[in-house]
């Protein structure tokens, strides 16, 4: 499938690919050496023959490494631990207390969020 690269925010273009796999938002995707977050899919259509039918997908991307302490819960990434009630449980942000991580640096920290 085409896929446009598209920088968040500016909607610039950034890469044009061939993909089999395409990320849902809150994934990585690493692109040669470069690794993007998945923030929105957009799918485009054309009208061939009568009928629309999916031409190509334009990912919003943001440039970002996968932090180390990235984890798979609940059918999503979250950035540390999401045991703890003020983990964010999101790919974009590790928590308000403190967000540059790591968890267990926090004085803050709390095992009473819910039970993965």
């Amino acid at each position: 499938m085409h896929v446009e690269l598209r920088q968040a925010g500016s909607n610039r273009l950034l890469e044009r690919l061939e993909l089999e796999d395409i990320p849902q938002p809150g994934r990585w995707l690493v692109v040669e050496e470069r690794s993007f977050l998945v923030l929105q899919r957009h799918h485009r259509y054309q009208l061939r023959g009568g009928r629309y039918e999916l031409s190509s997908i334009a990912l919003q991307v943001k440039a970002q490494k996968q932090p180390a302490d990235a984890r798979w819960w609940q059918g999503g990434w979250v950035i540390g631990d999401p045991s703890c009630r003020f983990n964010a449980r999101s790919p974009l942000l590790r928590c308000a207390v403190l967000p540059e991580g790591p968890c267990e640096r926090c004085a803050h920290f709390s095992l009473t969020g819910p039970e993965p």
